[in-house]
């Protein structure tokens, strides 16, 4: 199960654009500050912010749907 939830979010992860993409890898894969993450790809903090939560909202969807 553990194996499959991996390869679900990688697989989900392939579908975001590649800045969304990378944005969300650095928060919750190598756990940069929002701060040190707006700074790096030269977005406001806000912006940053609502970039994460609409990513984690498509990811739960895209969790329910499959029946996580």
């Amino acid at each position: 199960q553990k194996k499959e939830l991996a390869v679900f979010i990688n697989c989900f992860l392939d579908t975001l654009p590649e800045t969304e993409r990378n944005v969300f890898l650095c928060r919750y894969w190598y756990v940069d500050p929002v701060k040190d993450i707006a700074d790096t790809f030269g977005f406001s903090v806000g912006k940053v912010n609502s970039m994460l939560f609409r990513t984690r909202e498509k990811l739960r969807r895209a969790l329910e749907k499959e029946g996580y």
